[in-house]
């Protein structure tokens, strides 16, 4: 890496770096929130077709409530769904691998595991898995590794990512959502699955991330998803143009910082921006001027993320010229996720016809 990228990394990490510092300090003052329920430098990484499962692609345009012939049940234990041989090694994953999770725990009381988030819904969570073992049975790969195994052995931690896919149709535009959990844990079946199913059965491409905890190898891991996914746009039969990155909390951290910094800033080549970023409750305050056009949204009882912090943010992307746009809801709290049976709901969709407006 030469001199002028590493200033630029070190200047980049050094503004980061007190802001991650000081979200987690906050977060950890808010713990009791929670209420209920191809080559580009750095050595050669696997394509699609060398990640295992068939890399088929299927249309998904059909509805996947329609395609959820799992056996899963609010009662089955976590653990059951993690040791699955359908999925191969990789169903840890699809649970928080830096939470401690009970041998007895089920699929109704996953909300116990995802501290600072509220409004978990255990339908939706069966809901989920039950999709996930569905195509995984049918021979649909769902889950990519976006790190070489030299790199994985290098640092074992990278053990610990990936991509899971939910597809749209081919062709489709894409979208890449973050989870948060405070940079200590990632959040997917709450913060980021259900975005992405729910823009699957809208047709997109959807992908939901998952990443080491630390607000650097976060990004890092974003950056390299992000790689990732232009590397294999027609294996995957993607539309990478405009792709927008989604986030709540920590999550959408991640994407402002990649909107506004971009991937080489985070170790990897420069791959286009992004054409919107979708952030849900998270305080952000620093802006660069080159931000990406930008729809959030957030609760007025959010005693994690302020929403007049974010109003803030958002008047001050407006102010450069882009366009920006915020809903706040009044009474809600921090982490809803999609904000089913809240005064939310249906904020996925304003914020899906903000990213097609400013394509």
């Amino acid at each position: 890496m030469g001199k002028r990228k590493q200033r630029t990394r070190k200047t980049v990490w050094s503004t980061l770096l007190l802001i991650a510092v000081s979200f987690c300090l906050m977060l950890t003052g808010c713990g009791g929130q929670q209420e209920n329920v191809s080559d580009s430098g750095r050595g050669d990484r696997e394509t699609v077709g060398d990640q295992g499962g068939s890399g088929e692609i299927v249309d998904s345009a059909e509805s996947s409530r329609e395609n959820t012939e799992g056996d899963y049940t609010l009662d089955t234990k976590v653990m059951d769904v993690i040791n699955d041989p359908v999925f191969e090694g990789y169903g840890r994953l699809i649970f928080p691998v830096d939470r401690p999770i009970d041998q007895n725990l089920e699929l109704r009381d996953v909300g116990d595991i995802l501290v600072w988030y509220n409004n978990v819904n255990p339908d939706r969570t069966v809901e989920i898995v039950n999709y996930m073992k569905d195509r995984a049975a049918s021979g649909e790969q769902i889950f990519y590794d976006i790190y070489t195994e030299e790199e994985k052995a290098a640092d074992p931690e990278k053990e610990n990512t990936g991509l899971f896919f939910f597809r749209g149709n081919p062709g489709a535009r894409t979208a890449i959502v973050n989870a948060g959990g405070g940079f200590m844990y990632v959040a997917a079946m709450h913060d980021s699955f259900p975005q992405a199913m729910e823009l699957a059965e809208r047709g997109y491409n959807a992908f939901a991330l998952i990443y080491r905890p630390g607000a650097e190898t976060a990004c890092e891991d974003l950056a390299r998803a992000i790689a990732f996914i232009h590397e294999n746009a027609d294996e995957l039969q993607l539309d990478v143009n405009g792709y927008s990155l989604w986030g709540g909390s920590a999550g959408a951290r991640m994407a402002a910082w990649l909107g506004s910094y971009g991937t080489a800033a985070f170790g990897e080549d420069a791959y286009p921006a992004p054409g919107a970023v979708i952030m849900q409750y998270t305080g952000l305050s620093d802006v660069t001027g080159s931000e990406p056009p930008t729809y959030a949204c957030v609760g007025t009882r959010d005693g994690i993320a302020s929403y007049q912090s974010m109003e803030s943010y958002i008047r001050q992307i407006q102010a450069d010229g882009t366009p920006a746009e915020i809903e706040v809801f009044d009474g809600l709290g921090h982490g809803f996720g999609l904000g089913e049976s809240t005064v939310a709901e249906g904020w996925i969709d304003r914020a899906v016809s903000f990213w097609e407006s400013v394509l």
